[in-house]
């Protein structure tokens, strides 16, 4: 009975976030639900203790970030520099691999270390763009954003700075290039195999002569540039290069500034205590804001008087939008740390540790409980704290290297955490003004295919022994 009202509870908030629901209000109904249908006398306490603590906790850390993120890409669209690479990527690979060319950005920002959320804010434009001019349907631009932002370079290739990479380090004390070739097998996989569905896709919708706003409604639409001429290409790539580049430099700059922790005392009367940050935890967020910061003044030493002159306006579209994405988000981590703290969550991941096969066992603990909270790094951690010490003594019998537990549950932990109630996907749905209903379904084949490559990988490794 326990475990059916975690089950309830999650496909209740799949089922409200696909009908176009509110998650905000739906997900701490879902939540709360199941503590009532478990143990009453415990509904106020894990709302005000633990759902709004994470929730809170979450927009802390985050909400800057998406702000920042949010400005970056309406600032990157009203100069017009969105449109100048999307001209020059058409004279470069042609409209019709339009795709291809928005996989590439996402896995190039991905892989240099930007957040996923900020990628999603920031490459819309340039979609956008590039989707009208190749008259492709809107409603693949999630799906192509999913495969370039969301798989391959979040957690598969080797050495990706994203946190699903590095998580298990801590607990296999690996490094974030663990498993190398099994990590490059699996990208590879799942870059050819998104991309050939992708492009059944574009020509099932060519052939059914279905074009860029045939089927949905155009909401939240770039603005378009009136701005004159268009900027070369190389300066209107600058923003993008210096944020990643910026994110990496400031990544090892801050710590070694910083140390491990600082401290300051507030100058207010009395005698206040001393706050203490400890900059361990925090200095990738800051690298990130720093990056974005220094990205937004790029644009506006290039093209700030095109940008200024609607600058008012699109950034009250920018932070409204980076407010309801923020709060999506944080109202989904609240969910998931609710569901993970009930006797049902418990019960569901003890039945898997019966799962004989230990790579198969990590693989499937990993991603089911990822896509029970709605979070890879959320279910990961869960999965890691949990079973760790378990997995560890099963590699050691089996004589298998952690370094592959380590590539197996980064790879899992992105997979079936892209149900219909994840942070990032209704991110990525408001950001692109699009519905579950009209937009999920290619987001969730992508989620079949990155799972498929966990296994692949797994298969891979013992018919091979690659590592």
């Amino acid at each position: 009975m326990a475990f059916l009202i975690v089950l309830a509870a999650l496909v209740f908030l799949m089922f409200v976030a696909y009908r176009g629901y509110s998650v905000i209000l739906f997900a701490p109904v879902a939540a709360l639900g199941a503590v009532l249908l478990t143990d009453p006398s415990l509904v106020a306490p894990m709302f005000s203790g633990l759902f709004m603590d994470k929730m809170v906790g979450f927009l802390k850390n985050y909400f800057p970030v998406f702000l920042l993120g949010a400005i970056f890409g309406k600032v990157i669209e009203l100069s017009g520099f969105s449109r100048s690479i999307v001209a020059a990527t058409i004279r470069v690979v042609g409209a019709s691999r339009a795709m291809l060319a928005i996989v590439l950005v996402c896995a190039l920002l991905t892989y240099g270390g930007v957040s996923l959320f900020v990628v999603v804010f920031a490459v819309y434009p340039f979609a956008a763009e590039l989707f009208r001019q190749g008259d492709i349907p809107k409603r693949l631009i999630p799906g192509t954003i999913a495969l370039g932002a969301f798989t391959f370079t979040m957690d598969a290739l080797p050495g990706t700075p994203q946190i699903q990479n590095i998580i298990p380090t801590t607990f296999f004390k690996t490094n974030t290039w663990a498993a190398p070739w099994l990590g490059t097998v699996g990208a590879v996989f799942i870059l050819l195999v998104g991309m050939l569905y992708l492009e059944w896709r574009r020509r099932s919708a060519l052939a059914a002569g279905e074009g860029y706003a045939t089927k949905t409604p155009l909401r939240n639409e770039p603005a378009e540039f009136t701005g004159g001429a268009l900027a070369h290409p190389l300066i209107a790539l600058l923003p993008l290069l210096v944020v990643g580049v910026a994110n990496k430099v400031l990544t090892v700059v801050i710590p070694n500034l910083y140390g491990e922790s600082t401290s300051f005392i507030p100058a207010v009367i009395g005698a206040p205590a001393p706050v203490v940050q400890e900059v361990s935890k925090i200095a990738a967020i800051w690298a990130v804001e720093g990056a974005l910061l220094l990205g937004i003044a790029t644009v506006f030493v290039f093209a700030g008087k095109t940008v200024i002159q609607r600058f008012a306006e699109g950034s009250k579209d920018a932070i409204g939008g980076a407010m309801l994405s923020a709060m999506n988000t944080a109202s989904e981590y609240g969910f998931g740390a609710v569901i993970a703290a009930l006797p049902g969550f418990l019960l569901f991941a003890e039945t898997l540790r019966k799962i004989p096969d230990p790579l198969v066992n990590e693989a499937v603990t990993v991603t089911a409980l990822a896509g029970i909270t709605g979070s890879a790094s959320g279910g990961m951690s869960i999965a890691l704290a949990a079973m760790a010490d378990t997995f560890i003594r099963n590699a050691e019998a089996a004589g298998i290297p952690l370094e592959v537990f380590h590539r197996v549950a980064a790879m899992a932990s992105g997979g079936m955490d892209t149900l219909p109630h994840n942070g990032a996907v209704i991110t990525l749905l408001a950001v692109t003004g699009l519905t579950h209903r009209e937009a999920y379904k290619d987001i969730f084949a992508i989620t079949i295919v990155k799972t498929l490559a966990v296994f692949l990988i797994i298969a891979t490794f013992y018919l091979t022994g690659w590592v």
